[in-house]
């Protein structure tokens, strides 16, 4: 998890934003004093849950090859 001062935070928010988008949680803080995280939304994170479980059905049932299963494991480490 990162910090960021209000004062950074203002100016970096898009920024932030497209952290939060992928996956990352910030912390806000006041003169070092955490005040507020920005986390994923809960939708986000359900997609994200169903997305994995659809992929472990596809590698179950056989029909993902080596490649595409590396790539997979690549994605899943970020």
């Amino acid at each position: 998890m990162r910090e960021y001062g209000v004062y950074e935070a203002k100016t970096k928010l898009a920024d932030l934003i497209k952290q939060v988008q992928q996956g990352e949680r910030i912390t806000i803080t006041n003169r070092g004093e955490p005040v507020a995280d920005l986390v994923p939304s809960a939708n986000r994170a359900a997609q994200q849950t169903m997305e994995a479980i659809d992929a472990i059905k596809t590698m179950r049932a056989g029909t993902i090859d080596q490649a595409e299963f590396v790539e997979m494991r690549g994605q899943g480490r970020r």
